[in-house]
């Protein structure tokens, strides 16, 4: 057999293990703490008391405008002089749970402030609490327009979660090195570790366009019922 072919296959599950193991439940566990971040920081700098919402403001500023690799250096490799050691893998989550709660807090914002304020009168009008109001009329028409976006974001933090490697998580890409310093293959092993991640962005993207399909039918069906 072809030597390339020989080490790609034998490389195979050592990296897809590595996926699945930890870049994938990294990737979701972030993405699911970030979600709850984000929501909750966009409905403070929509609806709380201006001390509060600039806090919240403060917080998306500082993350959005540093770089993560740079967050995540600081969680793992600075907090351990204050005495707060973390391990490599609630760091990394840590760090990208905050980045993905930044950004996702900024699309969500935006998909509560597009629902018309007439939305909230007519929740009023029928005895409804603002929370009530925000629970059962806004929030699920904001899911449709957050879908496509928070999608994307998703899929772009299974790449980003390479950068885990830097802290040494034991991900995709970092076994992908691991290899490469037994094998001397750096290109071979690259190349295979970009086709993994191509390939799990692929599944998400495929899963993206059905979620968004679902939610445009689901749609079309209140707006009939309007």
């Amino acid at each position: 057999m072809n030597p390339t072919l020989q080490l790609m296959l034998d490389s195979l599950w050592p990296l897809l293990r590595a996926g699945l193991v930890f870049t994938v439940p990294l990737a979701l566990l972030s993405f699911l703490f970030g979600l709850s971040i984000g929501f909750g920081v966009a409905v403070l700098r929509l609806f709380a008391p201006w001390p509060i919402a600039a806090v919240a403001r403060f917080y998306v500023w500082f993350i959005r405008g540093t770089p993560l690799l740079v967050q995540l250096f600081v969680i793992f490799y600075g907090l351990p002089s204050l005495g707060i050691l973390i391990d490599a893998f609630p760091a990394a989550l840590i760090g990208f749970s905050l980045s993905v709660g930044a950004y996702t807090s900024e699309i969500i914002r935006s998909a509560l402030s597009a629902i018309p304020k007439g939305q909230w009168e007519a929740a009023a009008s029928i005895g409804m609490t603002r929370r009530q109001a925000m629970t059962r009329t806004i929030v699920p028409q904001a899911i449709r327009v957050a879908v496509p976006p928070l999608s994307n974001s998703f899929i772009s933090l299974v790449k980003d979660t390479s950068l885990a490697a830097a802290i040494t998580v034991p991900e995709l890409f970092q076994q992908a090195q691991r290899i490469v310093a037994a094998t001397y293959e750096p290109l071979i092993l690259y190349i295979e570790a970009a086709l993994l991640y191509l390939v799990f962005s692929s599944v998400l993207s495929a899963l993206q366009s059905r979620l968004e399909r679902h939610f445009a039918t689901y749609g079309g069906y209140l707006e009939s019922r309007s």
